[in-house]
């Protein structure tokens, strides 16, 4: 790609036409970490938290962060989302979450900015749900692991 889609011929900011674009299937997959005490993470773990089930309330969070990109994100597309997972992995070290979603859509446009907030979103209420136990929490490496379908095809990280 040679040049930014989100600028005109005279560099002002605007919202890509994809009105002649054909429906495909297209899904993203996006991940981050939370990284915390082993304490934090026990208590995640256990059910201790005193604001409840932590990844419960993130799942949730993710699905309707995905949902509502458009409305943060100022250049995305307001999409119909098909479908939208969002799971958690602890880390080997029992400091770590991995937070994974995956977004779906038949449309016209992607959905990698809506895989990615939605991991940013979960991330961020695993913090909000922590942080009156441990306020050093780092949410780290948000990144598109894969997409699909488009032009573009297939990218794999």
């Amino acid at each position: 790609m040679s040049r930014l889609t989100h600028f005109d011929a005279r560099g002002r900011a605007r919202m890509v036409d994809v009105s002649e674009k054909p429906e495909t299937v297209r899904e993203a997959v996006a991940r981050g970490s939370v990284s915390m005490k082993k304490t934090t993470l026990r208590m995640i773990r256990e059910g201790k938290m005193s604001k409840g089930d932590v990844l419960g309330v993130a799942r949730i969070a993710g699905i309707m962060a995905a949902k509502k990109t458009a409305e943060i994100i100022p250049m995305c597309h307001p999409l119909n989302i098909t479908s939208v997972d969002v799971a958690f992995e602890y880390n080997g070290n029992g400091d770590k979450i991995h937070v994974e979603s995956r977004v779906k859509i038949k449309g016209v446009t992607g959905v990698e900015m809506e895989a990615l907030t939605a991991v940013a979103a979960a991330a961020l209420t695993i913090y909000d749900m922590c942080k009156s136990v441990d306020r050093e929490m780092i949410i780290s490496d948000i990144l598109l692991l894969e997409k699909r379908g488009g032009k573009s095809g297939v990218f794999k990280r």
